[in-house]
């Protein structure tokens, strides 16, 4: 029966990945583009739901614009971490109506914004003038920050820790010697509801 345990687990986790959804206010059909593309032009008054990492937030009189570095989504539609998918797609910003923080909205921060594609804006990254793509948002997600939880490298028996004990099974005395674990987890906490 022992045998079953990690089958079991691998089902349970497959499952639950499965049950990964879009949160509410980013669901919807939207146009697959990225900030690159739409540098191009001929893509103006079309839906996007693009993400990344905020490199600065910029409130205004009216509104607050968000400059981004576009990471590909992953299945909730949250930004995938660099460390998972080293490739950007560029930058873009998107502004909407009202005060957003810059001490909440801060530098490194996962986002979602939907909206509508409306040109470029250019600004000056150093001293180059970059055209960043513009999206008028109707949506700005801010997702809760991941958590790091450090473990010490090295390899693990799930068998054996506080309520397990070393066993003996068919391969043995431990019966099974789990795998390698890397040297930190990130947990994420669900997202607050109403972002």
């Amino acid at each position: 029966m022992s045998m079953y345990k990690p089958l079991i687990l691998a089902t349970a986790l497959a499952t639950l990945a499965a049950c990964a959804t879009v949160p509410q206010p980013l669901q919807g059909t939207y146009t697959d583009i990225t900030s690159v593309a739409a540098q191009q032009g001929g893509t103006n008054a079309v839906q996007v739901r693009w993400g990344g990492q905020i490199i600065e937030t910029k409130p205004g009189p009216h509104e607050t614009c968000f400059y981004v570095l576009q990471h590909p989504l992953d299945s909730e539609a949250r930004p995938k971490t660099a460390s998972s998918n080293p490739e950007t797609q560029g930058r873009f910003v998107a502004c909407r109506a009202g005060f957003y923080d810059p001490e909440v909205f801060t530098s490194g921060r996962d986002i979602t914004v939907t909206g509508v594609l409306q040109g470029s804006m250019p600004e000056k990254v150093g001293e180059y003038t970059y055209p960043y793509p513009h999206i008028e948002a109707s949506v700005v997600y801010l997702w809760p920050e991941r958590v790091v939880n450090p473990y010490p490298p090295g390899w693990y028996d799930p068998f054996w820790g506080p309520y397990w004990g070393p066993y003996w099974g068919p391969w043995g005395w431990g019966g099974y010697w789990g795998g390698y674990y890397p040297s930190r987890v990130i947990v994420v906490r669900p997202a607050p509801h109403g972002h």
